[in-house]
């Protein structure tokens, strides 16, 4: 009897890479692998889109759709080449007007893309209907998504095979045209046995003719397994990447998914043993060079308590790496979990995972509930779509108070389209304030990146790529070595904790006498006026200054924003810790500040 054929997408270049090393690979690093894949026979490739968009321009100073257009011709006109788009949000950092949305297909369709698999964190099925339009005027396969994960022990009301039902079912219903249907658990955490029975629902529904597939991560150690449930359930394709940017928080290796199968009825692709090994070993020395976080490597059993998607883990382990609080990832997983339970069961994944993962970050930084990271606090209030279970009342409550915004049962799109920045004029005029080029795709970059867009149009951007050692960087304007960053010649004076207790040091060259002294505390938080020497406003976390609300001479009083910080892809606010006058402005906007830092004093 003739083996099932399996359609394999390998995901090494955008999921994989996006899991491993937050997106950072420059193409011309992993081009050479891309033909090692073509020649071991695989044809179905996942190649951009998602946060693999963005990292290009934020982080490698790389044009996303010329390396689209060179993916392409590598791999020859025939092959399918898959992104992943967030509904309405496509692959921007926020929700898109209508003209943005339509922008994305038409752009991804111009350079080289054949399928666009597109889901709706929160299993909106509103958020979907525009977006699959645009996808097939533009004459691209639409694979539409229902997101999957598993609740934290203990809660119930959706994330089970009945919700999954419904949302397909609305699907359908809806009218939303589509190519086949992806079941997408980005953290890794649903069980085997409910991919078996949601993708023997799915099949129920849809027929036999309905190309099916499923997308997991092996983050909860569980991925095996979950895809040996779904092809025994009947779906027809599923998602692997080549070592070394598999298992861990990626997908399976594709190695070890053809020994999974082994003796069982399916062809994983018609692939061949020798020319998988080929093409990894080919991948694996065009990645030596770059540094591998222990984290991406990992099976995190505490996952499914906190559901953190594979790919973001990295990147915002990443992140803290920068900000020098990689030490409380333990205390941030830990504090997702109330996160989930109060956000309203969105799926953990782009954008609402970041929304979750900033939210908790604030909360183990700055006490529980006492910030509300801004797109956490949208989304509980309705500006993304409708959650599938209604938040914690409390929270809703709060984020109205803090964002000064009502609760909406608005269609978000409708709301985007009366935003002036969400508008193809805008950008198109802020070009040219720029002299930069108005095209179609320099208007969409800059829509999508904002201001960093803007810089990585002129040239400005910082190249941020993370590498083994020294002489791996040497053609980099900035390669961070292994896990330090910018510590080579840090000569200064810093803070430093010691079993609790604080340090003042001087680090410097050589054999220089180091002094060391107990720091001094920050005076307490007063509500009186300020003594005459002053008292200093702190930077709350490391970051980047993004405003600064006050000038020299204003009355503030405790409790005013005084200013915002930009750290972990979210707005921080900084309070003033008693009232007086401001004297003295020490930051201006966009200056990188350290924890701690005075940003301005108060007399």
């Amino acid at each position: 009897m003739a083996k099932k054929y399996i359609d394999v997408m390998d995901t090494t270049f955008r999921d994989g890479f996006q899991s491993v090393f937050g997106g950072r690979v420059l193409m011309n690093d992993f081009f050479p692998a891309v033909e090692a894949a073509k020649e071991a026979g695989i044809t179905h490739f996942e190649f951009g889109g998602g946060a693999r968009f963005q990292s290009l321009f934020f982080y490698l100073q790389e044009n996303a759709f010329e390396m689209m257009d060179k993916f392409r011709e590598i791999v020859g006109p025939e092959a399918n080449l898959q992104t992943l788009a967030r509904g309405i949000n496509t692959v921007m950092l926020d929700t898109g007007s209508r003209e943005l949305v339509e922008m994305h297909a038409k752009m991804f369709a111009k350079h080289g893309v054949s399928t666009i698999r597109n889901f709706d964190a929160l299993n909106d099925v509103q958020n979907l209907e525009y977006s699959a339009e645009c996808i097939k005027k533009y004459g691209l396969n639409h694979e539409v998504v229902v997101t999957l994960m598993d609740l934290p022990p203990g809660c119930e009301g959706a994330h089970d095979v009945p919700f999954y039902e419904k949302t397909l079912r609305n699907i359908l219903d809806a009218g939303v045209p589509y190519d086949s249907i992806c079941f997408k658990d980005a953290s890794g955490t649903s069980s085997p046995q409910k991919v078996f029975e949601t993708i023997k629902m799915a099949r129920k529904l849809v027929g036999e003719d309905t190309h099916i597939r499923l997308h997991t991560h092996e983050t909860a150690g569980v991925s095996v397994a979950c895809y040996l449930a779904a092809l025994e359930a009947g779906a027809d394709g599923i998602d692997l990447a080549a070592s070394p940017v598999s298992g861990g928080t990626s997908q399976p290796d594709i190695l070890t998914m053809m020994h999974a199968v082994k003796g069982k009825g399916y062809d994983l692709g018609g692939l061949e043993l020798e020319k998988v090994l080929k093409y990894q070993e080919v991948l694996n020395n065009c990645l030596k060079d770059y540094f591998m976080p222990p984290e991406a490597t990992q099976v995190s059993p505490l996952i499914p308590f906190s559901p953190m998607p594979g790919g973001a883990l990295t990147a915002n382990t990443q992140m803290m790496r920068d900000n020098g609080t990689l030490d409380r990832f333990p205390e941030v997983i830990k504090a997702m979990r109330e996160v989930v339970e109060k956000g309203g069961y969105g799926t953990s994944v782009t954008p609402v995972s970041q929304f979750y993962w900033q939210q908790a970050y604030a909360n183990v930084m700055f006490g529980p509930w006492k910030q509300i990271a801004p797109g956490y606090g949208k989304m509980v209030l309705g500006y993304f779509g409708k959650t599938p279970v209604e938040p914690d009342s409390e929270i809703i409550k709060l984020a109205s108070e803090k964002l000064k915004l009502e609760p909406t049962s608005e269609n978000p799109l409708d709301i985007a389209d009366r935003d002036e920045k969400k508008t193809f004029v805008y950008w198109e005029n802020r070009l040219k304030e720029e002299n930069i080029e108005a095209t179609e795709e320099n208007i969409f970059i800059a829509a999508a990146c904002d201001e960093k867009g803007i810089a990585f149009l002129k040239g400005d951007g910082p190249l941020s790529v993370r590498k083994n050692d020294d002489s791996t960087c040497e053609n980099d304007k900035e390669c961070v070595v292994g896990e330090n960053k910018g510590m080579s010649n840090a000569t200064g004076n810093y803070t430093v904790v010691v079993d609790g207790q604080k340090f003042n040091v001087t680090v410097a060259e050589g054999n220089a006498d180091i002094q060391v002294t107990p720091a001094t505390e920050a005076p307490a938080a007063s509500s009186a006026p300020a003594p005459a020497g002053g008292t200093e406003i702190p930077a709350t976390v490391a970051g980047n200054v993004w405003k600064m609300n006050i000038k020299v001479g204003d009355t503030v009083k405790k409790g005013d924003v005084v200013a915002i910080l930009e750290a972990m892809k979210m707005e921080i606010d900084v309070e003033a810790p008693c009232d007086g006058t401001i004297s003295a402005i020490l930051a201006n906007p966009s200056d990188p500040v350290e924890e701690g830092q005075a940003i301005a004093t108060i007399s």
